[in-house]
C-alpha cells in the first residue's frame, strides 16, 4: 500500500500532509506526483472528487521550496475556471505549504486591482488566477510571465464550457519555454485534445477512471414530473422539491440544489427560505464577498442548503455533503457527473435526486447515454397531490376578477337562437325596463313606485306642447 512518504515529497510537505490527517494518496495522486516531480508534463483525466488539486499542489510546493520570485514575475501559474475553485486551490496551498516559505497571490474578479497589484509587485512564487483577470493584469503591464516554470490548468473541460479556451491558448503563447505543464480535466473533448497536443510535450497520460462516470458510492434517482397546468408547473415543482427534502428526513444533513438558470437559483432559494428551510443562493451575478460568505457558511455547517448554478459544480471541496438535488436536468450531460460529484466524496455515501419535466426528457436521455445506464425512477413523495395548485404563488388569473366579455350584443331584431321561454312566475311580475323598451307601447305595463304612484319616464308619455303642435298641423 503506497503512502505519501513513498512519493519523494519534501519533508516539510510531508509534515503538513500528516498534520492535515492524510496518509494514503488517491490513485490520481499516486500516479501524477512522481511524474510531476520528475519534471514531466502531466495530462490527468479523473472524475471530480478524486484529489486532483493535491496532485499538482504537493509537487509544486516541493519544487518551489528552492528559489525566490522576482517582482511582477511569478514562478508558477495555476489557472482555474471560477473564483470559488481558485480560492479553494489557494486554501490547499496554505495548508500544504505551512512549513515552507512561499508567497502566493490570488487574482480573481470582485477584488480591487490595487490590492492585487501590491502582492504582484512584491513577487509571488505561486500565482492562482482566473483567465480573464490574469490577462487584465498582463495587458495593464503589471504582470510579466517570463519566469513561469510550472503552468497548471485545472478543470480544463469546464474552461471549455465557459468559453475560456481562446484565453488559455493566448496565455500559453505568452509564456516562455521551457516550462512544465500540468493539465487536468474530467473529460477529454476534441477541443481539449487539440490543446494538449499543441502545448504539452510528451505528457504522461494518467486516467484513473472511465471518462464521465459517477462514483459508485452515490445512490441516484429521478422523479418524472408534470405540472397540472403549464403556468402552475414552476410552483408545483418547488412543492415537489420540498417534499423530496422532507422525505429524506434526518438523512439529509445538508445539500446542494442545482438549477440551470441564475434566476431560478434566486427563486428556489427564496421559496425554501419562505417555508422555513435554511437556504441561500450562489451564482455568478452575486458579489464576490457574498459568494464567499455563503460558501463559508455551508462549509462550516451554518447553512444547510446551498442553491447553486453550475458555478459551484466543479472543484468545490465540501467533504460532507449528504445530498445533491438537481432541480433541473443539466443541459450538458457532463455537468450531471460533476454536480452529483459534490456528494459521496472520499469514500462516503451520498445521494443524488433529480426532477425531470417533459421538456427535460431529451437531456435526461443524454445523461443516461453518457452514464451507460438508466437512472432509477423514483415515486413522487406527494403522489397525486403534486398536481394541486400551490398557495406559494397563485397564478394571476386566479386572483383577478373575471374579465368582461368583448362579444358585441346582437340587436333585438337580429337572427339569433330563441331565448328560453319565460316561466309562468316571470309573467306575473313586472317586466324589466329593458324588456319593456323592446315591447310595443300598447303592451307595456305601467311601472309604480313603492307608494303605488305610476312612474312616468322619457318615452312613456308625450309632452302637451308637442301634441298641440301636431294637432295644429293636422288641422291646417
Amino acid at each position: 500500500m503506497t503512502k505519501f512518504s513513498d512519493l519523494k515529497l519534501g519533508p516539510k510537505v510531508l509534515q503538513a500532509i500528516d498534520e492535515a490527517g492524510y496518509t494514503q494518496p488517491t490513485p490520481i495522486q499516486e500516479a501524477a506526483i512522481p511524474a510531476a516531480l520528475d519534471g514531466r508534463d502531466v495530462l490527468g483525466i479523473a472524475q471530480t472528487g478524486t484529489g486532483k488539486t493535491a496532485s499538482f499542489t504537493l509537487p509544486m510546493i516541493t519544487q518551489l521550496a528552492r528559489g525566490r520570485a522576482k517582482a511582477r514575475m511569478p514562478r508558477s501559474l495555476v489557472l482555474c475556471p471560477t473564483r470559488e475553485l481558485a480560492a479553494q486551490v489557494a486554501e490547499n496551498f496554505d495548508t500544504y505549504s505551512a512549513h515552507v516559505k512561499l508567497t502566493k497571490a490570488l487574482l480573481i474578479g470582485g477584488v480591487s486591482f490595487k490590492e492585487q497589484d501590491q502582492l504582484i509587485d512584491r513577487g509571488v512564487d505561486v500565482l492562482i488566477a482566473t483567465p480573464g483577470r490574469l490577462l487584465d493584469h498582463h495587458e495593464r503591464g503589471k504582470l510579466l510571465l517570463n519566469d513561469v516554470k510550472i503552468m497548471v490548468v485545472d478543470e480544463a473541460d469546464r474552461m471549455l464550457d465557459m468559453g475560456f479556451i481562446p484565453d488559455i491558448e493566448r496565455i500559453f503563447n505568452i509564456l516562455r519555454r521551457p516550462y512544465q505543464t500540468l493539465f487536468f480535466s474530467a473529460t477529454m473533448a476534441p477541443e481539449i485534445e487539440r490543446i494538449t497536443n499543441t502545448f504539452l510535450t510528451d505528457p504522461v497520460r494518467i486516467e484513473v477512471a472511465r471518462q464521465a462516470t459517477a462514483s459508485e458510492t452515490i445512490s441516484q434517482g429521478v422523479v418524472l414530473f408534470k405540472g397540472s397546468r403549464k403556468d402552475r408547473q414552476p410552483s408545483e415543482k418547488r412543492n415537489l422539491l420540498r417534499a423530496l427534502i422532507d422525505a429524506e428526513g434526518a438523512a439529509c444533513k445538508n445539500a446542494i440544489i442545482f438549477c440551470n438558470r441564475k434566476t431560478d437559483v434566486d427563486i428556489v432559494a427564496k421559496s425554501l427560505a419562505k417555508y422555513g428551510y435554511d437556504a441561500a443562493p450562489i451564482h455568478g451575478d452575486l458579489e464576490q464577498s457574498q459568494r464567499t460568505r455563503t460558501l463559508d457558511g455551508f462549509r462550516t455547517g451554518d447553512l444547510r442548503f446551498l442553491v447553486a448554478s453550475d458555478v459551484a459544480a466543479r472543484g468545490l471541496d465540501v467533504p460532507a455533503v449528504s445530498h445533491v438535488f438537481n432541480f433541473d436536468v443539466p443541459s450538458h450531460a457532463e455537468d450531471y457527473v460533476h454536480r452529483i460529484g459534490r456528494t459521496g466524496r472520499a469514500g462516503r455515501e451520498g445521494k443524488a435526486i433529480m426532477i425531470c419535466t417533459p421538456s427535460d426528457e431529451k437531456n435526461l436521455e443524454d445523461v443516461e447515454r453518457l452514464l451507460g445506464k438508466e437512472i432509477p425512477r423514483l415515486t413522487s413523495p406527494m403522489g397525486d397531490a403534486v398536481d394541486a395548485p400551490s398557495v406559494e404563488t397563485a397564478p394571476a388569473e386566479d386572483t383577478e376578477k373575471p374579465r368582461r366579455s368583448r362579444t358585441r350584443r346582437r340587436p333585438a331584431d337580429a337572427e339569433a337562437a330563441p331565448a328560453p321561454a319565460p316561466s309562468p312566475q316571470v309573467d306575473e311580475t313586472p317586466r324589466p325596463a329593458a324588456a319593456q323598451a323592446e315591447a310595443p307601447r300598447s303592451e307595456r305595463k305601467p311601472r309604480h313606485d313603492r307608494n303605488g304612484t305610476e312612474v312616468v319616464g322619457m318615452g312613456d308619455h308625450m309632452p302637451g306642447f308637442i301634441e298641440k303642435s301636431f294637432a295644429e298641423r293636422m288641422a291646417g
